[in-house]
């Protein structure tokens, strides 16, 4: 298992992170509808908005996964983190970075990722939109589209002034 790459802006990534203030927040429908509305829509069973900090990535909103947080070290978002374009991994078992990872051979055994970055205006990279599957998959450019149209709703979300409890 090859552990996720820290980016070369990482203290400026948290500094963006932080300032978000939705770590460890309860969950608000806003960021739910987009989470459900993914898993529906590219047929997954996990969908999840996953914000990435210093020891964890820690899942803001989710859709069939029971876990709220894993280790950075075994993340698939954390490889996301320094990239340009959304990472898809169509099969985990024959991708050396992940085939003996325990997120792949164990719960929730994961075969198939897609994770779009979640990069706000200043370029700073605070976590992902991710898709899993237990099954191998691919992704065309539409799929990659509605992706990316996804993505950038949750950062429109991310950026919002707070609706109040429970975002409505």
């Amino acid at each position: 298992m090859k552990q996720p790459p820290i980016p070369e802006n990482e203290s400026e990534r948290l500094g963006a992170l932080r300032a978000l203030l939705l770590l460890d927040t309860p969950p608000e429908k806003r960021f739910d509808r987009i989470v459900q509305f993914a898993a529906r829509e590219f047929d997954v069973p996990i969908a999840l908005i996953s914000l990435v900090d210093e020891n964890r990535q820690w899942f803001k909103s989710r859709v069939g996964l029971d876990a709220c947080e894993t280790s950075r070290e075994v993340s698939f978002c954390g490889h996301a983190l320094s990239m340009d374009v959304p990472l898809v991994i169509e099969d985990a078992l024959l991708d050396e970075r992940f085939a003996d990872n325990p997120l792949v051979t164990g719960p929730p055994h994961i075969r198939f990722y897609a994770g779009a970055q979640l990069r706000l205006a200043s370029g700073l990279v605070v976590g992902t939109l991710c898709l899993i599957d237990q099954a191998p998959r691919t992704l065309d450019e539409m799929d990659l589209g509605i992706l990316g149209s996804l993505r950038a709703l949750v950062v429109e979300e991310l950026t919002a002034r707070p609706r109040g409890a429970g975002g409505a």
